[in-house]
This record gives structure tokens, sequence and C-alpha cells, in this order.
């Protein structure tokens, strides 16, 4: 289900489906909502969701609500930011970071 800005919250069930088989890569901000930096970073994925709508799928995942994959992708801190493409990571980012940052490694995948 995507919200208004255009990111898609993401789910273990789904993951497969949105992250794995997209056409597009796909950033996965694998988050808490009890967590201060995942709260800082999150207008930061939302207008990344905007800029690069169509190009990129940004999603978010809740690991306290999804445990089976973070686990599966070694998902040890949060925030942690994967990029996905053709169902293979291509790159990871761990704690908040400046927009610059997540921008140059999506930039990398298109």
């Amino acid at each position: 289900m995507a919200t208004e800005s255009g990111l898609l919250h993401v789910t273990d069930k789904n993951f497969s489906a949105e992250v794995l088989q997209s056409d597009i890569p796909v950033l996965v901000d694998f988050w808490a909502s009890w967590c201060g930096p995942c709260r800082a970073i999150s207008p930061i994925v939302e207008e990344l969701a905007q800029e690069y709508t169509g190009k990129v799928k940004i999603t978010k995942l809740n690991v306290d609500e999804n445990p089976a994959t973070p686990s599966q992708y070694g998902v040890r801190g949060i925030p942690t930011l994967i990029l996905f493409k053709g169902g293979e990571v291509l790159d990871q980012i761990v704690g908040s970071v400046p927009k610059a940052r997540l921008k140059a490694m999506i930039d990398k995948a298109l």
C-alpha cells in the first residue's frame, strides 16, 4: 500500500513480490517506530520517494512487525537502507545519513 508521497510499506509477506521481483531498483528502509534516527531520516526517505517516482521504488519495512526479512539480510542496526536491483543487494547504508549520500547510492543503480 503506497502512501501519498509514493512510499510503499512492505512486509515479510509481500517483500519478494514488491522488492525482489521489481523491474526497477528498490530502496528498502528497515525501521521501527521507537527508533529516533529512523524518525530523523523518514522525511528524507519520503522526499526521495517523490523525486524518484517511476524510476526507483522507495519502500519501508517495520522490523518489529516483520522480523523474517531483516534477519534474512543481516539487519542488526536501524535504520538500515538496502538498495536492491534485479533481486540482488546492490548497496547498503546503516544509520541516519544526509540526503546527498542516499541520492548518490540510488543514482548508481540508475
